[in-house]
């Protein structure tokens, strides 16, 4: 009997008697757990947060406080214009790229005009710019009247004077977050004036200043 021969009568003893051979894989040594059942939360497992309290709650985080500006592209009969409004949700996310964030209302008046546009500017403000802040939080009028302003040097948007630091940005990307976006810009140009003084913080729903 040749060597293939007795390879074949070795397989063949091997299957009569049940052990594995290399045809055919041998049994799992375990018992595979089975796949978790997975589903969404129903409404009535979320833990219940009151919309005051989380308010009141996250009031009590000090952050510093922005103006997010661009120029409003032309729409029909309507030329461009600049837009604006206060913004304290603002951060730093990237150094490579260097990327920035800040969040914005859903239901923002000023939002889509931003959006078509592309592009914009942070306006970081300064101790002294509280009553800036609060024309530009405010929804509808002209809240440039007054506000002198020039463009920034890339994009062009609305670049306020007197604020101690600014960023110059063009769109990134925008998350959905809940009644909010989370928009993404990538600065492509940025200052800070050596004597910007003491930036204006927003803390449980009133403005300050730093102390010494």
């Amino acid at each position: 009997m040749g060597h293939a021969g007795m390879a074949a009568a070795a397989v063949r003893y091997l299957r009569s008697a049940g052990a594995p051979t290399s045809s055919a894989p041998a049994a799992p040594a375990y018992e595979p757990h089975p796949r978790p059942d997975l589903r969404a939360v129903r409404e009535d497992e979320r833990a219940p947060v009151d919309p005051a309290e989380f308010r009141r709650v996250l009031g009590s985080f000090a952050s510093g406080v922005t103006v997010i500006t661009a120029m409003s592209p032309p729409e029909g009969d309507e030329e461009a214009r600049p837009v604006g409004f206060a913004c304290q949700s603002f951060a730093s996310l990237s150094l490579d790229p260097p990327l920035v964030t800040f969040m914005v209302s859903r239901t923002s008046t000023t939002w889509p005009h931003i959006a078509r546009a592309g592009r914009f500017c942070v306006n970081v403000l300064g101790a002294g710019q509280g009553e800036m802040c609060r024309g530009f939080a405010v929804s509808g009028g002209d809240k440039f009247a007054g506000v002198p302003h020039r463009p920034a040097p890339v994009t062009g948007s609305p670049l306020l004077d007197g604020v101690p630091a600014w960023a110059d940005c063009t769109m990134h990307a925008v998350h959905p977050g809940g009644d909010h976006l989370i928009v993404v810009g990538r600065v492509r140009a940025l200052d800070a004036r050596e004597d910007g003084g003491s930036p204006l913080l927003f803390h449980k729903g009133t403005f300050g200043t730093l102390a010494d």
